[in-house]
């Protein structure tokens, strides 16, 4: 099988997040499974046109800021030559459209809808230059099938409009021999971490606010911040002004093993964003043995199995996620069971697993294309 993927970012891309680390792990995959896969997604400064990652021919054009008005050009250029058999389209904030221009089978994924949780993060017209064209999706993508991370992207998806028959849940995984599995010896002071990318929608200044709490009633407590971002000088600039420099590191950007490292030595890891389609640094929190304190909101409240792998949330209540923190850290018998629960819950979800059901569905898109 031929596969072709549209996606915005490729796994090196400065940017690349969560929506990159599925899609080259599942692809990455199926490519070892003997299936021809290719990507095309935006150049970045210092990367070749070309390049071969995890067995998928990465294919890169145009720039960031341009990438969904160069496809159906390149499309019409080069890709049709490619005689693919199913083209994957990563609708990710303004969708390519592909339906309108690409008459192939086509499989989309969708791992949230953004809507008004942009605001923030970009201002009130380009999160609505978003919105516009979320809203489009019904419209260009109704006939078309769509693998979504989570019981929650799929509501979205039905309430924006999709039809429910169209939407398959295809969960996120882990690579369980990448990680622990089991529950490892714990840092010597409390510790608590929070991972992933330090954007404005991922909340992680309430992480920083709850933690000044924290220090209230455990003293020597600390905070590792790992992740890297745009974010980064306010959240620096809110630990100065609060006093917090003893108590707070910033790691910035860390290796695989040096991740595994800190996920495992912590006591616990907090997860406050706003949104998110699943939450893959839940799980990969849960495969080294520690608990996720997470928002109680669309993705998270999926990945998080709660009283089970970690604890919910209201999202946005400080004094709640401070007491949630507070009662992980002092409470061995809730952080050990909790602990425990952790692997168990992560153990349940593999990428070996998902590559094989996005596998079935473009086969079952394939089929189900009319020839005539």
């Amino acid at each position: 099988m031929r596969l072709l993927i549209l996606n915005w970012q490729d796994r090196k891309h400065p940017q690349a997040g969560g929506a990159e680390t599925h899609l080259h792990e599942i692809f990455g995959r199926i490519a070892r499974m003997g299936h021809s896969v290719t990507l095309l997604s935006c150049g970045f400064e210092g990367a070749p046109d070309r390049e071969i990652l995890d067995g998928i021919q990465v294919i890169r054009r145009g720039s960031r800021s341009t990438f969904n008005y160069s496809v159906p050009l390149w499309w019409r250029n080069e890709g049709r030559a490619l005689d693919v058999d199913v083209v994957i389209d990563d609708i990710n904030k303004i969708p390519f459209m592909s339906p309108l221009y690409i008459k192939r089978p086509i499989v989309g994924i969708i791992h949230h809808l953004f809507g008004d949780s942009l605001i923030n993060e970009v201002g009130r017209l380009s999160a609505a230059y978003v919105s516009l064209f979320e809203r489009r999706i019904p419209r260009v993508y109704g006939t078309t099938p769509i693998s979504v991370v989570s019981e929650s992207t799929k509501k979205e998806c039905i309430a924006l409009g999709l039809p429910p028959t169209n939407l398959h849940v295809i969960y996120n995984g882990i690579e369980p021999s990448e990680f622990p599995m089991h529950v490892c010896e714990k840092a010597t002071v409390p510790t608590v971490v929070y991972f992933g990318r330090l954007k404005r929608y991922k909340s992680v200044d309430h992480v920083v606010q709850a933690f000044k709490i924290v220090l209230q009633r455990i003293p020597q407590a600390q905070l590792q911040i790992i992740g890297r971002g745009d974010d980064l000088p306010l959240l620096e600039d809110l630990v100065r002004t609060s006093g917090l420099q003893e108590s707070v590191t910033f790691r910035g950007w860390v290796s695989g093993d040096d991740k595994i490292e800190f996920l495992s030595k912590a006591h616990v890891v907090v997860n406050p964003s706003i949104k998110e389609g699943w939450g893959i640094t839940n799980m990969e929190a849960n495969a080294c043995g520690t608990p996720v304190i997470s928002a109680d909101v669309p993705g998270l409240r999926d990945s998080v199995s709660n009283g089970v792998s970690g604890l919910l949330y209201p999202y946005g209540d400080l004094g709640n996620l401070a007491e949630n923190i507070i009662r992980v850290l002092q409470d061995e018998d809730l952080r050990s069971r909790l602990s425990e629960g952790a692997v168990h819950w992560a153990s349940s979800f593999t990428w070996e697993r998902s590559a094989r059901e996005m596998l079935a569905l473009c086969e079952q898109t394939i089929a189900s294309w009319p020839t005539d």
